[in-house]
């Protein structure tokens, strides 16, 4: 199935990538990990989180797999350079995990499922996979619930072409509030949804999130894509760009990022 990633991996998304960990992206799973369970880790990007967990399950298999070749090399790295010896990093397809049946105690995605145009079908995957009594643990962000002050006309317009480009792409910007429905639609049964915040206010805060939306809005595929696809032009997206510098040095600057959450058992 072809998909379209609407952030691409440019170095201002790469930058948010690296910046997760296990703590700040994966905290409602943490209670419910142990010594040697094996863990897939799905859409791993470049290992930060994959690495964090793997650390609560060791001496368990953990593997982490992405799309993107170029992302998994730089996960490789990170492996190596950690000397994590119970970690595997490669390639994979979320609809077709070249991956045995109940393979793994614990099947994890971090802000991946908003980026498919069939999370279901990747979620009966994570099933798959699973071996019974198993843990789902997916955490998707929901765009349309986030909310920022001062307000500013055009951050109101970057979260609308935002929602413009992920929709032509097939995506679901708003996936963190359809994790549920799409976890039980999968065969889950026994569910449990919550959710948490990313909070942005104070000023060191506020210049890295403002910064890298300040570039992805400019120079990622985003960009590129909003550009092609005839939603915005050049100009635009440079005042985009600059309102976020602009939000980024407001002293009452305030941003929370909402995510919807599911641990789920097979």
């Amino acid at each position: 199935m072809k998909e379209t990633y609407t952030h691409g991996h440019h170095e201002s998304v790469l930058r948010s990538h690296t910046w997760r960990t296990a703590e700040n992206s994966a905290g409602y799973l943490l209670p419910g990990l142990a010594p040697g369970m094996d863990l897939l880790d799905l859409g791993c990007g470049p290992g930060t989180i994959t690495l964090d967990l793997a650390t609560r399950v060791a001496p368990g298999r953990v593997v982490g797999l992405d799309a993107a070749a170029d992302v998994i090399e730089q996960a490789e790295a990170r492996r190596r350079n950690a000397g994590a010896s119970n970690v595997s990093f490669s390639t994979g397809n979320a609809y077709a995990l070249d991956l045995d049946d109940a393979a793994f105690d614990v099947v994890h995605a971090h802000q991946v499922l908003q980026h498919l145009t069939d999370p279901v079908a990747a979620l009966c995957e994570m099933h798959r996979v699973l071996k019974p009594g198993g843990i789902l643990a997916v955490r998707d962000s929901d765009y349309g619930a986030f909310v920022w002050a001062p307000a500013d006309p055009l951050l109101d317009r970057w979260l609308s072409l935002y929602q413009q480009v992920t929709d032509r792409n097939g995506a679901h910007a708003d996936a963190g509030r359809y994790l549920l429905g799409w976890v039980q639609a999968a065969g889950f049964t026994d569910v449990r949804a919550s959710s948490s915040t990313w909070t942005f206010a104070d000023p060191d805060d506020r210049a890295w999130w403002g910064g890298l939306w300040a570039d992805r809005v400019r120079l990622s595929s985003f960009a590129e894509q909003a550009v092609e696809y005839g939603f915005t032009d050049d100009a635009e997206l440079v005042a985009i760009s600059e309102a976020w510098h602009r939000w980024a040095a407001a002293p009452d600057g305030f941003f929370a990022v909402l995510h919807g959450e599911i641990l789920a058992r097979r």
